[in-house]
């Protein structure tokens, strides 16, 4: 289990990267795609499966809905790709900065601190992310009504922004 753990650890720093190091929106959604999933499979592994669920549906649902009204805007007709030079110099960059910020830190690093909370405790009666679920939903409810509405109201506005035509505020002059 902790070998799972620290390939999600992984593959989230390189997801990161990824959307980093690339300047077009198209191949930086692949990343972001690479980004939500192995931060789900880290909270699945640390006991925490509804919140990953909600994650990634909110995540992927209602951000990758505006990426995409977003990556719309910037048509590019000949986008940079994965092995242009700018883009191989900004991901050398950057995985050279976190190696070289890392490496201090592990320092005292065990491999037991990837563990999921059902391992680490011996008597647990239930899991570990039921509770935060009542609490979300009994006195989180209406935080998780107003984030709902921010999510709805961001949409609407960028749509508002990238609507064609002659009006809207992305218009040809």
């Amino acid at each position: 289990m902790s070998f799972a753990t620290c390939l999600f650890m992984m593959g989230l720093v390189v997801g990161l990267v990824a959307v980093a190091s690339n300047p077009s929106p198209y191949f930086a959604a692949l990343g972001l795609v690479v980004v939500s999933g192995m931060g789900c499979g880290l909270l699945v592994s640390h006991g925490g499966p509804f919140f990953s669920l909600v994650l990634f549906l909110i995540y992927l649902g209602g951000m990758l809905v505006v990426f995409a009204y977003s990556a719309a805007l910037a048509a590019e007709p000949y986008p940079e790709g994965w092995f242009s030079g700018p883009v191989i110099a900004y991901t050398l960059g950057y995985f050279g900065t976190i190696v070289l910020t890392s490496l201090p830190l592990l320092e005292g690093w065990y491999e037991t601190s990837c563990l999921p909370m059902e391992e680490v405790g011996e008597f647990l009666v239930s899991r570990g992310d039921v509770n935060g679920v009542a609490l979300m939903y009994s006195l989180g409810g209406g935080m998780l009504l107003f984030a709902a509405w921010m999510l709805l109201l961001a949409l609407l506005v960028v749509l508002e922004l990238t609507r064609g035509m002659e009006r809207g505020t992305l218009r040809a002059v």
